[in-house]
């Protein structure tokens, strides 16, 4: 079983959270392939149990490189249904439209028929994981706790 870690990041900061994600995933025994927007075929998707996607704010909403993926892979949507989905994101400000990205990307697993987790309520209990520019350690404790959340239920479901 694994579960895919797909990002975007420009700067460094969203591929570092993507990392911490993925050693979540991994911590729960569970494989974690991780792989950029660049890097990220459609097996990929369909291989995996659970999907978790990151970007940076742009806009108040997912870099448009994560969209194309999604827009890319549309045509495969009915075999996602039923696998689990959950967001990350970065941005450069503390009220840098977090939450906002995440659920453009969480619309977007919905829309794949995907079971979407937020964080765990022992990190914060809301959409996602975020971090402001680079990950601290709150941030780096809150993606491992979600990617083992992941790994869990895609355990459970399987």
């Amino acid at each position: 079983m694994q579960v895919l870690v797909v990002y975007y990041s420009k700067g460094g900061n969203t591929r570092k959270l993507a990392e911490e994600v993925a050693r979540g995933v991994e911590s729960a025994g569970v494989k974690a392939v991780l792989k950029n927007t660049a890097e990220v075929e459609k097996d990929d998707f369909l291989n995996s149990a659970g999907i978790i996607a990151g970007s940076p704010v742009y806009f108040g909403v997912m870099a448009a490189e994560l969209k194309k993926v999604f827009d890319s892979f549309v045509g495969i949507r009915n075999k996602m249904e039923d696998k689990v989905g959950a967001a990350f994101a970065t941005s450069g400000h503390h009220t840098g439209g977090k939450e906002t990205t995440m659920i453009s990307i969480i619309q977007c697993l919905l829309i794949y028929g995907m079971i979407i987790v937020g964080d765990p309520m022992s990190a914060s209990g809301h959409y996602g994981v975020a971090s402001v520019e680079k990950p601290d350690q709150t941030a780096i404790d809150d993606a491992m706790k979600l990617g083992s959340r992941v790994a869990e239920l895609c355990k459970k479901l399987q």
